[in-house]
């Protein structure tokens, strides 16, 4: 695993010790950045469950202004702050250790909303629906309205929710991932 482009391009990522992550794969990673393009520059991102950080640190390495890093294991934000520091990156990163439907509850760090919200769940919980419930409650707080949400599933793991102000506008398949892409409602902004 490796940062695919920008200033740290090719620097090698740490892995999590044991087998509680699922590091999104290089050709995912460099799909999902070919998906943003240069809409990543100056973006703030959420990146939950972040496991190994990839692709928050993927972001930061293409410009993104600052990441966030959520995730409640100890070995993993540990490997966080160990990539950050091995990129370089670190100056422009938080890492949280805890639970990302807590940290969600609550109002964004500086009540500042996000332009790119990352959410990579443990497999086969549906956690990922939980968590887009309470994003689609709050969202105002939590993205800016050209902002998206990505999802990353098995695709096994999908199913159609109901959500009032967030919208399904893109999905790609990539053997066993699944990115799903969600942005605000054309009309979440009439009514709010």
């Amino acid at each position: 695993m490796r940062v695919i482009a920008g200033i740290a391009k090719g620097r090698k990522l740490k892995t999590v010790p044991g087998d509680t992550t699922r590091p999104i794969t290089d050709r995912v990673k460099e799909a999902l950045f070919s998906i943003l393009g240069d809409w990543i520059v100056e973006a703030r991102v959420l990146d939950l469950f972040g496991g190994t950080g990839a692709v928050g640190i993927e972001a930061l390495s293409r410009g993104a202004a600052h990441v966030i890093f959520v995730d409640k294991s100890h070995p993993a934000t540990r490997t966080i702050g160990e990539n950050l520091r091995l990129t370089a990156l670190a100056d422009r990163a938080y890492v949280k250790r805890g639970d990302a439907i807590k940290f969600l509850a609550q109002s964004p760090p500086q009540n500042q909303p996000f332009d790119l919200i990352y959410v990579a769940p443990p497999q086969y919980k549906n956690i990922w629906i939980e968590v887009l419930q309470l994003l689609d409650d709050r969202l105002a707080e939590w993205l800016l309205p050209d902002g998206a949400v990505v999802v990353q599933i098995h695709p096994l793991e999908y199913q159609d929710i109901s959500l009032q102000n967030l919208v399904l506008y893109d999905q790609r398949r990539y053997g066993s991932t699944l990115l799903c892409f969600y942005e605000w409602n054309e009309s979440y902004d009439e009514v709010n």
